[in-house]
């Protein structure tokens, strides 16, 4: 099956979306339990953590914890938004920092300025694009808020990009003009298929059909993203494997014991990473146990890890290397983990 396929359906009785490439499981979302990325909390500051300059919030959802709390007392009402999914026993992770994030159109209250994405590099694109953009802004006649275009908008309408704009303009203003007192949830984040229709953005085929995942072979492809292992080519392989701590990548060569050997698996892994953890739902501190390879080729492998993750969905930084030759990265955890069976 030759181009891009999505496909919209549930696993286990829970909303999902797939991202299939070529015939091969490229991105996966699944919805769970927990508060999504993008919900927006009128919450109540609670507890200072001494040492770490953070809080703990009550919200409708439990508990959360926020960062950089300057000037924030406990009792006091604060709009904080959904950053990522929490890690097992822990606090929700939240940002003051809200972003009404759409497919054409990102709204950033408190951060006013017209920006349009990088990757679109073609002049007169952007300045037709700029000029939607203050037409759209002035139309919503909202004031002190920033506006991003995202890449989408290079093959867009112009009346889709302005209704998008107006969208998010007037769902911004709803949340903070919010009058109302104690823990609330103002709005809540998207589901995987909005989040398919948000982010997936390249020409594809849309399959919507109720069962879809098993005639698509998408149940095929997320029982092999069960195991740990992850085909590298030529014999080699990796292991993408989560502990408590962190979530630990091995690199084998498979029966190639040479220095050139192990410089190529690690190239595979690193180009092949990215959708490794996206499709296992994988985020927080990674570890990677690297083949061996001489120090000298580390700067080929840390181009080509940083060039897979340029094209990755998912913030991810490159850390550095430790003292035992591990490279250590640090992954924002924006997809619930793949559910270890189907129910």
């Amino acid at each position: 099956m030759k181009g891009n396929t999505i496909i919209l359906d549930h696993l286990g009785g829970a909303e999902a979306a797939a991202l299939m490439v070529n015939g091969k499981l490229h991105d996966l979302i699944i919805d769970s339990d927990a508060p999504r990325p993008g919900t927006v909390y009128r919450a109540i500051a609670d507890k200072p953590v001494k040492g770490q300059g953070g809080m703990f919030l009550k919200t409708p959802d439990g508990s959360a914890f926020l960062r950089q709390i300057k000037g924030l007392a406990p009792g006091q009402e604060i709009l904080v938004q959904v950053s990522g999914y929490a890690e097992p026993g822990k606090a929700i992770p939240v940002t003051q920092k809200l972003l009404f994030k759409s497919r054409y159109a990102i709204v950033t209250p408190d951060a006013p300025g017209l920006n349009i994405s990088r990757s679109i590099r073609d002049d007169d694109l952007r300045d037709t694009l700029l000029e939607i953009a203050h037409e759209a802004m002035a139309k919503a006649a909202v004031e002190g808020m920033g506006l991003i275009l995202r890449s989408s908008c290079a093959d867009a309408d112009a009346d889709d990009i302005t209704d998008d704009i107006l969208a998010m303009t007037t769902l911004a203003e709803t949340v903070l003009g919010d009058d109302g007192h104690g823990a609330e949830v103002l709005t809540e984040g998207d589901g995987p298929h909005i989040l398919a229709w948000r982010d997936w953005t390249d020409p594809a085929e849309v399959v919507t059909d109720e069962g879809s995942f098993e005639t698509h072979s998408v149940l095929d492809a997320i029982d092999a993203a069960r195991s740990a292992q992850v085909d590298l080519g030529g014999g080699a392989s990796m292991y993408v494997e989560e502990t408590r701590a962190f979530v630990a990548v091995d690199v084998n060569t498979g029966n190639d014991a040479s220095l050139a050997g192990g410089l190529k698996a690690n190239l595979a892994a690193a180009r092949a990473l990215p959708t490794a953890l996206r499709v296992r739902g994988l985020g927080g501190q990674i570890v990677m146990d690297l083949a061996p390879m001489p120090k000298k080729d580390r700067r080929s492998f840390e181009s080509a890890l940083r060039a897979a993750l340029r094209t990755d969905t998912i913030e991810t930084a490159l850390v550095g290397w430790t003292p035992l030759g591990h490279m250590e990265l640090q992954r924002k955890r924006a997809r619930a983990p793949l559910p270890p069976e189907t129910a």
